[in-house]
């Protein structure tokens, strides 16, 4: 029977440990300046190198030549703690998860007494260290803080947070990562040459993606997969189905359907998905682990393939592609609603109709995406509105003793051209009134609050009044004294609602001063003298004075008050009777009753 690949290609030596040098290069250098310590604790993920490194460890302690970082690999304690060794008797591993009561403590304990059989030291290895009840690490607490000279410990855990701070804390803890798949990759390959078998492109792309990071975890995915090799070779479509992953064909289908927005290829592509036994569920994840891509294709542009090295250079050149006909920002948006369909793929819904309605809303988004926004028509600024000034009545000049008027042809009032109006200088041009602006009040507070709660409270309840383009706010209380310090907040806030142009004052506005009147245009002076006899035609009437325009009150100003009327009394009014005089009188009035007998007090 062949033995698993996670054994038979697991290190003896810190050289040969796959992706956590920032843990191999410290110990090494700690076993060659001979600085090892008494107790070390190593966590991390499954399958990433703790106890292999631990036995590492006991193997460079327990050297013929050591402690050295390097152990011979000929001496007796190297051979016995080799893979596929029969172990030795001065290196104890336990399992804590099964022996992890007091007694088991009580026992190990009684053992790190005595001194090693026959190498340098007696190493204990506790793996899944956490899983120590609290009565069984305090037995232990003791030992760990002062060990004998020839024992040393060291831990491994999955869970570091679990165990007792006391014992983390007398410990080198080192932290073991998952290993990325540009170092997993070329040792995956060499593993391949080693076992004589041939595997088409992407295949060890799944089985990093299978294994998660974890070394052992993809060479027992390996391990599978190498067991129904035939010839020598590895199909891609064969591991593909076998690990149930989504066809890279049939994924570059459906997203080719939805750049092109063709609604009925996405859903024959989702009904090739199903028939071919895929997991809903697992072909989203690939449906979001392909738009991660593409995103990075969109962003990175030529140093795609530096980021990507483990994708072929024409399903890269495809991925730019279908990257530039989507666009960086529906890709980020597609995959937001990717990854919140993920999370809602649970419960007694079947996958399969999520998945569908998945499509649905990433095919709309598309849509949406595609549809020119119509922007909003900024608000057009009033136009300046002149008020004509009124301009006095002619004179009619006065007929003299000597001089004889001249005739007057009567003319038809229709046919008089009034006279035109001179204009007022133009007030300078507003955006809003004062209907308007309240309308759009509520807008700019919620404005404010978004730049500073303090200036969303000031103008919360302030009263505002427009005039021109500045609008006026009126405040009491203490919130007045905090107005200067965010008057920029609230004008941009102004600004970002109604326009630009707005600025922000304090208090009322000034008040319109008002048009003067013009005076009465002066009458002929009537003389006492009779018309001429000659003249039998009527003079002509004098001009009617020209009407006097007021300007309208302004904006704030508010209707008179009526005066109160004078409370004067009327006939019906009821009488007011004087009140009694103080004293018996007063009682009597107020109480009622009788006297019965008076009694003066004797002083």
């Amino acid at each position: 029977m062949a033995q698993a690949l996670y054994r038979r290609y697991r290190p003896d030596t810190f050289a040969h440990l796959v992706g956590q040098d920032h843990v191999t290069d410290t110990l090494r250098a700690a076993l060659d300046g001979g600085r090892a310590s008494h107790a070390y604790l190593f966590s991390g993920p499954r399958g990433c190198g703790k106890t292999t490194s631990a036995r590492i460890m006991a193997r460079c302690l327990n050297c013929a030549e050591g402690p050295t970082s390097t152990p011979c690999g000929t001496c007796e304690s190297c051979i016995e703690l080799a893979s596929g060794g029969s172990g030795s008797l001065d290196v104890i591993e336990m399992d804590a998860a099964s022996n992890r009561g007091i007694d088991d403590a009580r026992d190990l304990r009684e053992r790190a007494e005595f001194a090693p059989v026959r190498d340098r030291y007696k190493v204990i290895i506790l793996d899944e260290a956490h899983m120590v009840t609290k009565e069984g690490a305090n037995a232990l607490l003791k030992l760990i803080e002062e060990p004998p000279a020839h024992v040393k410990f060291i831990f491994a855990t999955t869970e570091p947070e679990k165990m007792l701070p006391t014992i983390r804390s007398r410990t080198h803890h080192y932290q073991f990562r998952l290993v990325p798949p540009q170092v997993l990759r070329p040792y995956l390959e060499t593993i391949c040459q080693q076992e004589g078998v041939q595997v088409e492109p992407g295949v060890l792309d799944l089985v990093i993606r299978a294994g998660g990071g974890s070394v052992r975890d993809s060479l027992s995915v390996l391990d599978q997969l190498l067991a129904g090799a035939e010839n020598g070779s590895l199909p891609y479509a064969r591991c593909a189905a076998l690990l149930g992953y989504t066809d890279a064909n049939l994924l570059d289908e459906v997203i080719d359907a939805l750049g092109a927005g063709d609604g009925a290829a996405v859903f024959t592509g989702i009904e090739r998905v199903t028939s071919s036994g895929v997991d809903p569920k697992r072909f989203a994840e690939d449906l979001l682990q392909r738009l991660r891509d593409l995103v990075i294709c969109a962003l990175a542009a030529d140093q795609a393939s530096a980021i990507l090295p483990h994708i072929a250079d024409d399903q890269l050149a495809r991925m730019k592609q279908q990257a530039e006909q989507w666009g960086s920002r529906l890709l980020s948006r597609r995959a937001d609603i990717v990854e919140e369909a993920l999370a809602n793929m649970v419960g007694a819904t079947p996958p399969r109709l999520m998945l569908e309605l998945l499509m649905g809303r990433l095919l709309v988004a598309g849509v949406a995406e595609s549809t020119p926004t119509v922007q909003p028509t900024p608000p057009v600024a009033a136009a300046p509105q002149s008020r004509p000034t009124p301009v006095p009545a002619p004179v009619v000049s006065q007929p003299t003793e000597t001089s004889t008027p001249p005739a007057a042809t009567p003319q038809p009032r229709a046919t008089q051209a009034a006279p035109e109006p001179t204009p007022r200088e133009p007030q300078p041009a507003t955006h809003a009134t004062n209907a308007n602006f309240t309308a759009q009040w509520d807008r700019i507070v919620d404005e404010a609050k978004k730049l500073s709660a303090i200036a969303g409270a000031i103008i919360r309840d302030a009263k505002a009044t427009v005039s021109g383009t500045t609008v006026y706010v009126s405040l009491a209380g203490p919130l007045a004294s905090r107005l200067p310090a965010n008057r920029e907040k609230i004008e941009q806030a102004i600004t970002t609602v109604m326009g630009p142009g707005w600025t922000l004052s304090e208090g009322a506005p000034p008040a319109d001063p008002k048009v003067p009147a013009p005076e009465a245009a002066p009458h002929p002076i009537e003389k006492s003298q009779p018309a001429p006899p000659h003249s039998s035609e009527p003079a002509p009437p004098p001009p009617e004075p020209a009407p006097v325009l007021e300007d309208p009150a302004p904006y704030d100003e508010a209707p008179p008050m009526p005066e109160p009327e004078e409370d004067l009394p009327s006939e019906d009014d009821r009488d007011i009777e004087a009140p009694p005089p103080p004293g018996v009188p007063q009682v009597l009035s107020i109480l009622g009753g009788t006297i019965v007998e008076e009694r003066i007090k004797e002083a």
